[in-house]
C-alpha cells in the first residue's frame, strides 16, 4: 500500500480509502449487514488501508452505526482515519439539513454516537449550502476542531470559486482551513481538470476521489447495448454519474488494452490511472464482495507506464475549455521577466513537498 499526506496537513492516509455506501440497507447500494461490514473492514485494514470514508446520510445513519460496531469489535479505532460528512437531509425537518450551526452541531454529535468514538478525524461538508451564510458554516466547523470533536475539515462537491471563496474567508478570519476536497473524477468524467484541479493544487487541497469507476461503468462489465442486471450496483445507482456513452466506448477500449498488457482487470487500471493524477490524496474504493475489494486494493501496486498513461489520456481527453486554454497559452508564452521560484519549486521540494511512503 502507498501512503500520502492528507492534503495540506501532516496526517498520513492510505492512497486508497474504503468507501461505505454499501453498508446498510437504505440506499440500494449493497445492503451489507453487520457481519459483512466487519469482515470487509478487517480485510481492508489487513491489506494496508487506514482510511475509511462514510457520511451520515448513507442509509440514514446505518452505515456509520455498522462501522462503529465493527471498530468496537476489531478494537482498532485509534489506528484508523475516520471521515464522515454532513449537509444532506436526515429527515423532513427543515433544520435537519444544510450547513447551519444547529445542523452541524446536531450532526457531529449524532455521528460521534453512531461511530462510537470521541472524535472524527475528517469532517466534510457534503455540498455547498446557498441558504446558509458561509461564515456561519466555517466558524462552526472551526469551533469543532478547536473543541477537539473534529481533527480536520474538508469540503465535497464544491465548484472552484466556492472552494476558493471559503478558503479565503477562513484565512481572513483566522479559522481552521479545509484540507481536502472530495470530488467525482474518472476517465469518463474529467471535468475536475477544467478548473477545480488547479484550485486544489494552488491551495494544497488533497482531492479525495469518489466514483473513479463511474458507478461501475469502467469495470467494463456494462455497455450501452447490454442492460445491467437487476441488483447490480450499476443498475441501481451507476447512472447517478452522467457520462457520454459514445465517448465512453474508446475509453473502454483503451482500458481493455492496458489491462491486457498487465494481465489485470480494467477496474484496477482505472483506479491506478486516477491515483496517478495531480492533487489526488486518496481514491475511495467500494465493493460488495471481498474478492472485488481485493482486486481494487491491488490498484495501489499497479504502476502504469508512460505508454499506458498516454493511451488512456488520449482516449479520455475531453478537450480544454475556455478560459483554461488561454491560461495555458499565457503560461507557455515567453516572458522576459526573471522567474521567481515558489517554495514548492525549490530543488529540495520545499515545505510543500508531496510525501509518499511505501
Amino acid at each position: 500500500m502507498e501512503y500520502r499526506r492528507l492534503g495540506n496537513s501532516g496526517l498520513i492516509v492510505s492512497a486508497l480509502a474504503l468507501g461505505t455506501m454499501q453498508f446498510g440497507k437504505g440506499m440500494n447500494m449493497g445492503g451489507l449487514g453487520q457481519d459483512e461490514t466487519t469482515a470487509m473492514i478487517r480485510f481492508a485494514v489487513e491489506r494496508g488501508i487506514n482510511f475509511i470514508d462514510t457520511a451520515d446520510v448513507y442509509s440514514g445513519g446505518e452505515s456509520e452505526t455498522l462501522i462503529g460496531n465493527a471498530l468496537e469489535t476489531l478494537g482498532n479505532r485509534d489506528e484508523l482515519v475516520i471521515a464522515t460528512k454532513f449537509r444532506l437531509p436526515m429527515s423532513e425537518n427543515f433544520n435537519r439539513s444544510g450547513a447551519t450551526r444547529v445542523n452541524i452541531l446536531r450532526g457531529v454529535e449524532s455521528s460521534l454516537k453512531r461511530l462510537k468514538t470521541d472524535h472524527i478525524d475528517l469532517y466534510q461538508v457534503h455540498g455547498w449550502d446557498s441558504n446558509t451564510p458561509l461564515e456561519e458554516t466555517l466558524r462552526t466547523l472551526s469551533d469543532l476542531v478547536r473543541q477537539g470533536m473534529v481533527r480536520y475539515i474538508g469540503l465535497s462537491n464544491y465548484m472552484g470559486w466556492q472552494a476558493a471563496t471559503a478558503l479565503g474567508v477562513q484565512k481572513q478570519l483566522g479559522l481552521e482551513p479545509f484540507v481536502t476536497a472530495q470530488m467525482y473524477y474518472s476517465l469518463v468524467g474529467r471535468e475536475l481538470e477544467y478548473d477545480f484541479q488547479s484550485c486544489a493544487e494552488y491551495h494544497k487541497l488533497g482531492v479525495l476521489v469518489w466514483s473513479a469507476l463511474a458507478g461501475g461503468y469502467l469495470s467494463g462489465k456494462y455497455t450501452r447495448a447490454s442492460e445491467a442486471q437487476a441488483g447490480t450496483r450499476f443498475a441501481e445507482a451507476g447512472q447517478f454519474v452522467p457520462f457520454d456513452w459514445a465517448r465512453g466506448e474508446p475509453i473502454l477500449a483503451a482500458l481493455r488494452t492496458v489491462a491486457e498488457r498487465h494481465g489485470v482487470s480494467m477496474a484496477r487500471v482505472a483506479y491506478a490511472w486516477t491515483l496517478s493524477r495531480p492533487a489526488v490524496a486518496s481514491v475511495i474504493i467500494a465493493a460488495r464482495k471481498i474478492s472485488n475489494l481485493d482486486d481494487n486494493i491491488a490498484a495501489a501496486d499497479l504502476k502504469l507506464s508512460p505508454a499506458d498513461l498516454e493511451l488512456l489520456n488520449t482516449a479520455s481527453d475531453p478537450g480544454t475549455p475556455y478560459p483554461k486554454w488561454m491560461v495555458l497559452q499565457l503560461d507557455q508564452a515567453e516572458d522576459p521577466r526573471p522567474k521567481i521560484l515558489e517554495p514548492e519549486k525549490f530543488e529540495d521540494g520545499g515545505p510543500w513537498k508531496d510525501l509518499r511512503f511505501k
